[in-house]
């Protein structure tokens, strides 16, 4: 395999018993790039970070990282490598502080390195006013950045994130995302896994979509969005929500997707839009449903991925949600 790049991956395959997790999938990351897998829960995305940091291995295929083969060469790849599981693996009863000293000395940081370091990262991540702070006692989001710092303190030269921003609130998202792009500007490869759509358009390079255990599209996110502009998307808004009318109005329009974005919106794909435009007043007006806005959408990565997957975004929310409160 090239050593020119940061991770390969060829015919990658992972059974759990008789059930298939990761199927056959092939990709490759560039060094310093922000790689995404983007998909569902079950789509693959832990178990393929789980195979390449070598914590579980593939049923078959070939994977490596920085050129060495993970199959024999995982101790000397774990030097190079920080991984960021979406459960924090950091100690409660110990400071900000006191857990990444820890994880330098178990990383083997030299003694003369660990405080300057440690304090570099606390500095970076925001978090040095609360370096004595005990680990429960910080907000979901600093407990995150601690986590991904963590994964620093030994100046790996990739970072593996999984599901970086699970549960955050929005402001924390935003700041760890920003976090997350500042890393890549100092030259950190990035490989990220996450269901958020508009954070994979925000920070990935390219992206692979997952979708049960297959790889259906490789590509940076404009390249993913032109698949989108082959037709038309047209976004209705209504006063009130009516799921009711949305599976009547799939039956009206059979040939077209209709897909609700929100509990009071929804998006109509392919089309002639004067046709659409028409045929969904009338259809408004004979439920007693008014419509409040009817807007042309340029395509999105959440609409890309309702293209390639033929999945609706209803089913991410869902799953953010779950996990939202199953962290929380």
């Amino acid at each position: 395999m090239n050593n020119q790049k940061a991770i390969q991956v060829s015919g990658l395959t992972k059974y759990y018993g008789e059930t298939l997790a990761v199927d056959h999938i092939s990709f490759e990351v560039e060094k310093g790039e922000i790689f995404g897998f983007l998909g569902p829960n079950g789509a693959g995305k832990t178990t393929t970070i789980r195979t390449i940091t070598g914590l579980s291995k593939p049923t078959s295929g070939e994977v490596s990282v920085l050129g060495l083969e993970v199959s024999s060469k995982i101790l000397e790849i774990k030097k190079h490598i920080g991984v960021v599981p979406e459960i924090s693996n950091l100690y409660d009863e110990l400071s900000a502080f006191d857990n990444l000293l820890f994880m330098a000395q178990l990383f083997g940081v030299p003694r003369s390195q660990r405080r300057k370091r440690v304090e570099a990262l606390l500095k970076m991540f925001g978090l040095f006013e609360r370096k004595n702070s005990l680990f429960r006692t910080l907000s979901r989001g600093m407990k995150r950045s601690l986590t991904i710092a963590s994964a620093l303190v030994h100046e790996p030269q990739i970072l593996f994130l999984d599901e970086p921003t699970a549960g955050l609130d929005v402001l924390a998202a935003h700041s760890l995302r920003n976090l997350i792009h500042n890393l890549r500007e100092q030259g950190i490869t990035i490989f990220l896994t996450t269901h958020y759509l508009e954070e994979a358009d925000f920070l990935c390079d390219r992206v692979a979509i997952l979708l049960r255990g297959k790889i259906l599209k490789v590509g940076t996110p404009d390249s993913l969005k032109a698949v989108a502009e082959e037709e038309s998307i047209i976004e209705f808004s209504f006063k009130k929500g009516d799921y009711q009318f949305v599976k009547d109005l799939s039956q009206r329009l059979p040939e077209l997707k209709v897909v609700p974005v929100e509990e009071t919106k929804i998006r109509i794909y392919g089309g002639i839009p004067s046709f659409v435009f028409q045929s969904v007043l009338e259809f408004s007006k004979e439920k007693g449903l008014e419509v409040l806005s009817v807007n042309s959408i340029k395509p999105t990565l959440e609409d890309a991925f309702i293209k390639i997957t033929g999945l609706s975004p209803t089913v991410m929310r869902v799953e953010k949600e779950k996990r939202t409160n199953a962290s929380g």
